[in-house]
């Protein structure tokens, strides 16, 4: 049995391409909505959370583990690999080296939660992955509140992450990379503002692929 975990809504992205992939699976998924969202939460609570959560997925029969939000990989899988050294754990990371990769212009932006903004992992991600190309680190508040409220397409959202994305967009960002599993919810609104300039990266595919690979299938 696969266990998935998310603070809220977010993981579901994720559980969907697992799905996809692993149509025979066993699936559970637990959304933690009594704390969401977790992306502007101290790093010691969302440990505490991640640490929970995962040994209680444990205790149900999962053999495999997904930490399916970029906030909770950012600042506890390494903790919770530590303390389950016996159960594969894959967590979910902003796609920066893929973005990296990508990039034509040398300019990417990644959109995080604040807690995965200010995190080393993130930084080292950027170190090991980016080369010579610009990252664009940009916070949004409040976005993976919105998926969670189902507020995913109204115009003042629209107008409003248009202006975050202005300043990267004008200075050649041309790969922009959903470092939340909530933003993939908002990914047609998202898609909208930066049609013709950039594209969006997604890391669900790459996930469950990697759950392919750690459940022999």
């Amino acid at each position: 049995m696969i266990g998935v975990f998310d603070s809220g809504l977010g993981g579901l992205s994720v559980l969907a391409a697992i799905a996809q992939a692993l149509p025979d699976a066993d699936l559970v998924y637990l959304a933690d909505t009594a704390h969401v969202p977790w992306g502007d939460k101290d790093d010691t609570f969302i440990r505490q959370r991640v640490l929970k959560i995962g040994h209680h997925l444990v205790d149900q029969g999962c053999t495999l583990i997904v930490v399916a939000c970029n906030t909770a990989t950012a600042t506890a899988v390494a903790s919770l690999r530590e303390t389950l050294p016996e159960i594969p754990v894959v967590g979910v990371e902003p796609g920066i080296k893929p973005a990296a990769a990508a990039s034509k212009s040398g300019r990417i932006a990644v959109l995080t939660t604040t807690a995965t903004a200010r995190s080393e992992r993130l930084s080292r991600l950027v170190r090991q992955h980016a080369g010579s190309v610009q990252v664009d680190i940009l916070p949004c508040p409040g976005w993976a509140t919105r998926v969670e409220t189902l507020h995913l397409d109204d115009s003042g959202f629209a107008a409003s992450a248009r202006l975050h994305l202005a300043p990267s967009l004008a200075a050649g960002a041309d790969q922009i990379v959903l470092g939340c599993t909530h933003y993939a919810f908002l990914a047609p609104v998202l898609a909208a503002i930066v049609a013709g300039q950039a594209t969006l990266v997604d890391v669900a595919d790459a996930v469950a692929r990697q759950c392919v690979r750690l459940a022999g299938a």
